[in-house]
C-alpha cells in the first residue's frame, strides 16, 4: 500500500482493505491454524468469528467515548480485520458488500431502512 498523502482518503481506504482480504484470503487457503491467526478463527466457523467481531465492536464503542484517538484508530482496525474474517467465514465477499453500499448511495437511511424486507 502506498503511503502517499496525495492519495484520495478512500482510494487509501479501499487500497488498504483489499490487501487485507487478500491476506486473509491466503490465510484461509493456507488453512494452517496452528501459525495462523486468521486460519484459527476460519477454523472454528462463523458463530466464533461473529463473536470476537462483537468483542471487537465493544472495544471500539468503549474507546470512542474513553480514549485518546490512537486508541480509538487501534479499535477501529481490530473491528475491520475481524469483520473482513468474519464475511470470509460466511464466504462474502468484500465486493458484495461494495455494490451494496453503492445500491444505497443517494437513498436517504430512512427510505433505505423502510424498504427492507419485514422479517418475522
Amino acid at each position: 500500500m502506498s503511503d502517499n498523502s496525495d492519495d484520495k482518503p478512500a482510494e487509501r481506504v479501499a487500497q488498504a482493505l483489499n490487501a487485507l482480504a487478500s491476506t486473509i484470503d491466503a490465510r484461509a487457503a493456507e488453512g494452517d491454524a496452528s501459525s495462523s491467526y486468521t486460519a484459527k478463527l476460519l477454523a472454528k466457523g462463523p458463530h466464533k468469528t461473529a463473536k470476537k467481531l462483537g468483542e471487537e465492536a465493544v472495544e471500539l464503542a468503549i474507546a470512542l467515548t474513553s480514549e485518546e484517538d490512537t486508541a480509538v484508530t487501534a479499535e477501529a482496525a481490530d473491528v475491520l480485520f475481524h469483520l473482513l474474517v468474519a464475511l470470509k467465514s460466511r464466504n462474502v465477499s468484500l465486493d458484495a458488500v461494495a455494490e451494496e453500499l453503492i445500491s444505497r448511495q443517494g437513498l436517504s437511511g430512512l427510505v433505505e431502512k423502510a424498504n427492507r424486507p419485514v422479517e418475522d
